[in-house]
């Protein structure tokens, strides 16, 4: 397995309303060849880090979806939104190898 963790820093007065949004997200992702779960994680000790975790099969299937029309219609929604204000930080993004469960 292959798990990929963006994080992401969100303003207090954004917090809500960042977390409705991967709430109500496309889901577009989860049709993808390989994909298992995506899940929305907040830091129990800084509730203003968000962890947005995917999960797939193999490191090749992400890099197709990385790749993809998909990912970048997906991106490119959240840079209509920042247009308006909607914040767009810039997220650490971790990639992990599933070594052992």
């Amino acid at each position: 397995m292959y798990v990929v963790h963006s994080t992401i820093e969100v303003s207090s007065d954004w917090l809500d309303d960042v977390v409705a949004l991967y709430q109500e997200r496309s889901r577009l992702v989860d049709r993808w060849p390989g994909f298992i779960s995506f899940a929305l994680l907040q830091n129990e000790h800084r509730p203003n880090e968000l962890t947005i975790q995917l999960v797939w099969q193999s490191k090749t299937h992400y890099l197709a979806w990385a790749r993809s029309e998909d990912f970048r219609r997906v991106h490119e929604r959240e840079r209509e939104l920042a247009a308006h204000g909607f914040p767009h930080p810039r997220p650490v993004v971790r990639k992990y190898e599933v070594v052992a469960t």
